[in-house]
């Protein structure tokens, strides 16, 4: 059978999709031959892509594991991309059986995929929304009959505001989310970064995803990912390290030294609070 034939309706596989070359790239299996060929690609220039991705991956689930062991109990992961393994609500869950977690994509491909995947996962919902309308993607029926906004919840953009121009201000964007979360709440946010990395790969990466379905992707500068945590109290990445941004790889790790690979480089992360 085709990739046309087995394509779910609506699912648009004539262009690659960032979720589904994540998928690929991390061992999952719901991507298409167009996807693997974009992946492959990247890998040309940037051997570390498979290790990028599960350093950034990584930074997913520790950072849901430590939110939940500080008390929270209620999540927002937009940007989800394709249910996979370890997903945010078994990170949550495994600490607190109690915690709720909204996910949220502008995908219709992951839209298709996430509900049946998610079905019967206790305390989840999905919505298909666009990151850029805040008040649009928190103001859905699902998201206010999920979500408690009166209670700290922790807000997740784990590799979602590179896909973000900077016309489009995700920085303010960012900022209008965090004022609808009560105070006590936490942004994790992850970002790929061109600094420290080879011209050709970065040049590479850009020019596969410019074709993709989101279209452009933005390597950003430290400095330009350390402004989405304005006015926010970050958090050390670990026991020892100062409140301030690391590598994807290294947040959390109980061997930070290890965790500072090459692949981890290509992304700046960090967590932080919202004052009360």
């Amino acid at each position: 059978m085709s990739d046309i034939e087995q394509a779910p309706p609506g699912v648009d596989i004539t262009r690659p999709s960032p979720a589904r070359m994540y998928d690929y790239i991390l061992g999952g299996t719901e991507n298409y031959e167009i996807d693997r060929k974009a992946a492959e690609t990247v890998r040309a220039s940037m051997p570390d892509l498979e290790d990028a991705a599960w350093a950034n991956r990584g930074f997913l689930q520790r950072s849901v594991r430590w939110l939940a062991e500080q008390g929270i109990r209620q999540f927002i992961d937009i940007g989800a991309g394709l249910p996979t393994r370890n997903n945010t609500h078994e990170a949550a869950q495994a600490v607190a059986p109690d915690a709720r977690v909204l996910y949220a994509d502008n995908d219709p491909m992951v839209a298709a995929h996430a509900k049946t995947l998610l079905a019967g996962s206790s305390g989840t919902a999905f919505i298909t929304a666009d990151f850029r309308d805040p008040e649009g993607l928190l103001g859905q029926e699902e998201a206010m009959a999920l979500i408690d906004f009166s209670k700290p919840a922790g807000l997740l953009l784990v590799a979602v505001t590179h896909f973000v121009p900077d016309e489009d201000d995700p920085w303010g964007v960012v900022g209008r989310y965090m004022s609808r979360l009560a105070p006590g709440s936490y942004l994790a946010l992850s970002s790929i970064t061109s600094e420290r990395q080879p011209d050709k790969a970065v040049d590479t990466v850009q020019a596969v995803y410019s074709k993709s379905s989101t279209g452009a992707v933005r390597v950003r500068t430290r400095a330009a990912i350390d402004r989405f945590f304005t006015g926010l109290e970050i958090v050390p990445a670990y026991e020892g390290a100062p409140a301030e941004l690391s590598y994807v790889g290294q947040w959390g790790a109980d061997d930070p030294d290890a965790a500072d690979s090459d692949g981890s480089r290509w992304g700046y992360c960090a967590v932080g609070r919202k004052k009360a």
